[in-house]
């Protein structure tokens, strides 16, 4: 099993059931560390030299968010801003991400219909996450798959037990 980062971030966790229960599998298993980043820095500043040296030492990243106002949470982004190093991209510069596996997760309470140009906010999950997106693609990670939860809020424990049993799947494939 590849070492694997999982880069959590969730300002309102106590409200998300599918959340927890997805995190509570990282936590059972010691092939996953989780970081969470609103645990970790509750006062936005961001260790981002420790954060880069964390980097160095994973096989594989795991992003896992909510949708916030139709973006990713802020702290992810402060985060993303400050530890992501441009360097990383120059000749001879090692870079932590380049070929790494990348997964996302995404939850969301609004529904599937919702997120498409027909739908209620004619943006996908993939345009309003797309700042990521380039950015890890800007430093050759290997996005290896996109899960998005949509009406995260509104799942059974069985229906949130299905979710992890399909990302875990993904995984290990």
């Amino acid at each position: 099993m590849k070492k694997t980062l999982v880069v959590f971030a969730h300002p309102y966790l106590e409200h998300s059931n599918s959340n927890v229960e997805i995190i509570n599998f990282y936590v059972r298993h010691q092939h996953f560390t989780l970081r969470d980043l609103y645990e970790e820095y509750p006062d936005f500043h961001i260790a981002a030299f420790r954060e880069r040296k964390r980097l160095q030492q994973y096989d594989r990243f795991i992003f896992q968010f909510p949708i916030i106002w139709f973006g990713i949470p802020p702290l992810l982004k402060l985060w993303i801003d400050e530890v992501f190093d441009r360097n990383w991209v120059k000749e001879g510069e090692y870079n932590p991400l380049k070929n790494k596996e990348v997964y996302i997760v995404v939850t969301t309470g609004g529904k599937e219909r919702s997120f498409s140009k027909e739908g209620t906010y004619k943006y996908t999950i993939e345009e309003i996450i797309s700042g990521l997106i380039v950015s890890l693609r800007v430093f050759d990670a290997n996005i290896k798959d996109i899960t998005i939860v949509y009406e995260a809020n509104k799942l059974s424990k069985k229906e949130i037990i299905l979710q992890k049993k399909k990302f875990v799947e993904i995984l290990n494939q």
